[in-house]
């Protein structure tokens, strides 16, 4: 009998896995044929002594009343208390009368069946050790030995576990066989129905940064940090450091001896070209940095769009923008910042618009020449409500201003905004547009008007709208992605009254 306790004691090493569950294991699977033999309605349970390896079985049967007619194995598994007293003298309901059954004869079948309840319980036993072993490893890479190949999709060996490896996770122009050893970086441990699964990536930006700092000792050691990484996986990388330590060039140790050190990364990455950049909280450094090769000559940075607009030379604008788009893309990912590339002479010709644009504003609104028009416009206002929250003091500064032409300038923009107004509400009243409807924030007057004219007249019809239809009909221009998408939330907020009040408490 010591045998059985052997094997248990072999299975756990090999599958690294507790003896208990293994010993466990082998207990259902003589129940399973304990019942093959005496039948499958009856209550068959089997014990393996822990220290001797003997095998009992018995047979449960529950002391009833009286038999419950809707289950059909209910005269296998039950005994009535009459009968039962006749066993057992002071039996009572809801107790278990335990026979011993003689020692089980293995037949091939029974056998056969154990052996496959065995290996099913060790199967799913292997499952939980290894999902409880890399569940907490996410972020890690990890290195493995490819074990299958399908349709694009590795399984790789880990050793104690298995990773996968999807077609769309792995580099583009990126083949394995089965045996090639293979690196990747774990973004993914979950439970599914065929068990915990393992996911691997090597396109995934933490991938990189991860291969640098198995590469850079400085980074190992905190010295210096990876503020933010770009992929475009298999063809080109950019990654931004600092250094905590002023005398350590970040670059320059991320290059490493003749370039030693980035070399490891991009041999491992097939050759992915990889542009290091130094990280500043000036915004504007920053993008130039990382727009490099190309030179820029000038950036106007708006923090209310979270745009930035790039203006590079003529002959600089294909390697500022790259190939497909590619350099100015990974800027742009780097950054968190919308940049827009244009050249120097697309630059001059949008001011000259928008010069033209504000100055025809002021003429048109406050009935004044071109002169003075063109002053506030190189004054920097914008709009005839920057006029009417300026004061008089304030305008009166202007060169060629003094404070009645300020005063003046005042009431005129009062007295347009005033006009505006009320044609606006007169105009909402006839389109029948809601209250709600004109008071979201973000929205100016004409965009109200439009949407309107589109149909779009209350909060819900607003909510309804994507983020790219509200720009569509108010003006791709005229809103930004991501204010058109805040503008739909809000809207969207009135759908929800109970976290209205949430957030309100």
């Amino acid at each position: 009998m010591q045998e059985m306790l052997q094997v248990a004691d072999a299975v756990a090493r090999e599958k690294s896995i507790d003896r208990e569950i293994v010993i466990q294991a082998m207990e259902e699977a003589i129940q399973k044929a304990g019942r093959s033999k005496y039948g499958y309605d009856h209550d068959i349970r089997a014990t393996i002594d822990r220290k001797t390896g003997e095998i009992e079985l018995f047979r449960y049967r529950e002391v009833v009343e009286a038999f419950n007619e809707e289950i059909p194995e209910a005269e296998a598994r039950q005994i009535l208390l009459k009968p039962a007293k006749k066993i057992k003298a002071d039996a009572v309901v809801g107790e278990f009368l335990v026979d011993k059954l003689p020692p089980l004869d293995f037949g091939r079948i029974a056998a056969q069946t154990a052996k496959q309840v065995i290996f099913q319980k060790v199967r799913d036993a292997e499952r939980d050790r290894m999902f409880e072993e890399y569940k907490d490893r996410t972020g890690e890479i990890v290195s493995g030995v490819v074990k299958r190949v399908e349709y694009g999709n590795i399984t790789v060996d880990l050793g104690r576990g298995e990773g996968y490896l999807r077609r769309q996770d792995a580099l583009p122009r990126e083949h394995f066989k089965n045996g090639d050893r293979v690196r990747a970086y774990i973004f993914d441990v979950r439970r599914e129905q065929r068990g915990p699964q393992i996911f691997l990536s090597r396109v995934h930006p933490d991938f990189l940064a991860k291969l640098f700092k198995q590469e850079v000792p400085e980074i190992y050691d905190g010295v210096i940090e990876i503020k933010a990484v770009a992929r475009d996986p298999g063809s080109r990388a950019k990654i931004a450091v600092i250094s905590r330590d002023s005398s350590i060039d970040p670059v320059g140790a991320c290059v490493g001896m003749r370039g030693s050190r980035v070399q490891a990364v991009v041999g491992e990455l097939q050759g992915e070209k990889i542009d290091i950049i130094p990280w500043t909280n000036d915004v504007a450094t920053f993008v130039v940095n990382a727009l490099a090769p190309a030179e820029v000559t000038k950036v106007v940075l708006d923090q209310d769009t979270h745009r930035l607009d790039v203006v590079v030379p003529d002959e600089q604008l294909s390697l500022a923008i790259g190939r497909r788009g590619q350099n100015v893309r990974l800027a742009t990912q780097l950054s968190g910042w919308n940049i827009d590339i244009m050249t120097e002479a697309e630059e001059t010709e949008r001011r000259q618009n928008e010069f033209r644009t504000r100055s025809a504003l002021f003429i048109e609104g406050l009935d004044v020449d071109e002169v003075i028009a063109h002053l506030l416009v190189v004054e920097g206002f914008t709009s005839i409500q920057d006029i009417v929250d300026t004061s008089v003091d304030e305008m009166a500064r202007i060169q060629g201003f003094d404070a009645d032409v300020a005063t003046e300038l005042k009431n005129r923009a009062a007295s347009f905004l005033e006009a505006k107004t009320v044609e606006f509400d007169k105009k909402c009243k006839e389109l029948g547009v809601k209250a709600d409807l004109a008071k979201v924030k973000g929205l100016s007057q004409d965009m109200i008007i439009a949407l309107a004219e589109k149909g779009v007249k209350t909060l819900d019809d607003l909510g309804d709208l994507a983020g790219d239809e509200l720009r569509e009909i108010v003006g791709n221009d005229a809103l930004t992605e991501s204010q058109a998408n805040n503008i739909i939330m809000a809207a969207r907020a009135s759908w929800f009254p109970e976290e209205q009040q949430a957030v309100a408490g």
